[in-house]
């Protein structure tokens, strides 16, 4: 990487240090020039796709969302200079007094990346049937199967991807950046939020990336609260004409989307500590699995998974529901 960044692009480093890395293989470096610094992100080819990063960096740039610039590219081995947001991320400065404001800046970029993205031809692939029942057994894989070494009954199992999905699948679609968190919105003077981690955006359901912020697997913030804030993003879609459904309907698809997201992610944390060796994803369990929890008991159709959750999974984590 240094040898590509001083002999190939001709700069002068004066410091190469860790800025960041993720759940995936990629790595984030912070590199001093003498006129700027940049990130330089290291994605091993074998199991990193740098050219899906550079197609959805261009197409979320080219609908106005505050995208790193990509000032070069070496594909050939995984390598990306890319402008530099800082080191301040969501997760670091949310705070009550703060929090709306920062949220309004995330709604506004959001609604962004709703309204300017052309669905129709958008080089993404699609979140579909497939896809979601695909994210779902990344729970019962790795979560129920592997961590808890526990079963659950195969009809309960299909019932409860049955109601998720088909609430998925009938909301309209839009843009989804499916990572879209206060781990991946950077806080930047100008045109905040700075957004990063995207390359594995879709086209897919417009509750998606407003759950994933409102019930994020990283902070928890009071019910009413995030009911509050649901509903003021609930009329900037209307006023935007992206929707036309009242909001308890809504409430229903970002209730149902956000219990899909946070089974998958529990899966992911899951394997991410027994396949990876990256244990501290462990410690977002808990808070994961209570939403999961709260959601499930909220719907009588999901009384029967509600019950299998808090009798035998959070019995398993010693958690109370």
């Amino acid at each position: 990487m240094r040898d590509w960044l001083e002999n190939d692009l001709l700069l002068t480093i004066l410091s190469c240090v860790p800025a960041s890395s993720d759940a995936s293989f990629r790595r984030y470096f912070r590199v001093t020039t003498p006129e700027q610094q940049f990130i330089v992100m290291d994605a091993p080819p074998a199991q990193e796709n740098v050219e899906a990063f550079i197609k959805v960096a261009t197409l979320l740039s080219g609908s106005q969302v505050n995208v790193p610039t990509i000032f070069q590219h070496n594909i050939t081995d995984g390598f990306l200079l890319l402008q530099d947001f800082g080191t301040q991320c969501f997760l670091d400065k949310l705070s009550t007094d703060n929090a709306t404001a920062l949220y309004q800046t995330a709604f506004d970029s959001l609604i962004t990346l709703q309204t300017n993205t052309v669905t129709e031809t958008a080089p993404l692939p699609r979140y579909d049937n497939a896809l979601l029942t695909r994210e779902l057994a990344i729970f019962k894989d790795w979560y129920i199967d592997q961590l808890l070494d526990s079963k659950i009954p195969d009809a309960l199992w299909q019932n409860t991807q049955n109601i998720l999905i088909t609430s998925a699948l009938e909301q309209p679609s839009v843009c989804v950046h499916r990572d879209f968190h206060s781990r991946n919105l950077m806080v930047t003077t100008e045109n905040c939020p700075g957004v990063i981690d995207f390359q594995d955006a879709v086209i897919g359901p417009i509750s998606y990336d407003i759950v994933s912020l409102l019930r994020d697997c990283y902070i928890a913030w009071p019910e009413q609260q995030v009911d509050a804030w649901m509903t003021l993003y609930h009329q900037r879609l209307v006023d935007a004409t992206l929707i036309t459904c009242t909001i308890a309907q809504f409430k229903r698809w970002f209730d149902l989307m956000g219990m899909q997201r946070h089974l998958k992610a529990i899966g992911i944390f899951s394997r991410l500590h027994l396949r990876d060796g990256k244990s501290g994803y462990l410690n977002d369990i808990p808070r994961t699995l209570h939403y999961v929890s709260r959601i499930s008991a909220s719907y009588p159709e999901l009384s029967e998974f509600s019950n299998y959750l808090n009798t035998q999974l959070m019995f398993k984590q010693g958690l109370s529901a």
